[in-house]
């Protein structure tokens, strides 16, 4: 069974919001993305979500997508807790971009870039709480 994509890229959509409002994630770089459809799949349990940035703010998005980031469950943790660089998940085949290459350098170049160590207080303390487990 399937599940609906459109709660969790929403879910998603407004998370990345809050980051661009926060300045955690550089505008600039994320223009490549502007009517384009970002996907983000978990290898393994066959579960994605899909956005776009439409004038500077992230949607849940449909059709087929313009690039496409695969990855574990793990990994993405990892890579959201610093555990791990996207490049070396990259060249050990743990992360896969499929699509238009370019974009999904820029993509992974511009999470890479973010300053986690700027978090609010309530999510650093998430991030630490996860980090240790």
């Amino acid at each position: 069974m399937r599940l609906p994509e459109l709660p969790p890229a929403m879910l998603l959509s407004a998370a990345l919001n809050l980051a661009l409002r926060a300045g955690l994630l550089p505008r600039a770089p994320l223009e490549a993305l502007e009517g384009r459809v970002l996907r983000l799949e978990a290898s393994g349990i066959d579960v994605g979500v899909s956005v776009t940035l439409s004038r500077g703010a992230f949607r849940a998005a449909s059709g087929a997508p313009d690039v496409t980031i695969r990855a574990s469950l793990r990994d993405y943790l990892a890579l959201a807790l610093r555990r791990e660089d996207p490049d070396t998940l990259f060249f050990t085949r743990r992360l896969a971009i499929e699509g238009d290459t370019e974009l999904g350098l820029v993509v992974k170049n511009t999470l890479d870039a973010v300053d986690w160590d700027a978090l609010p207080a309530p999510l650093a303390q998430l991030s630490a709480r996860l980090a240790r487990k």
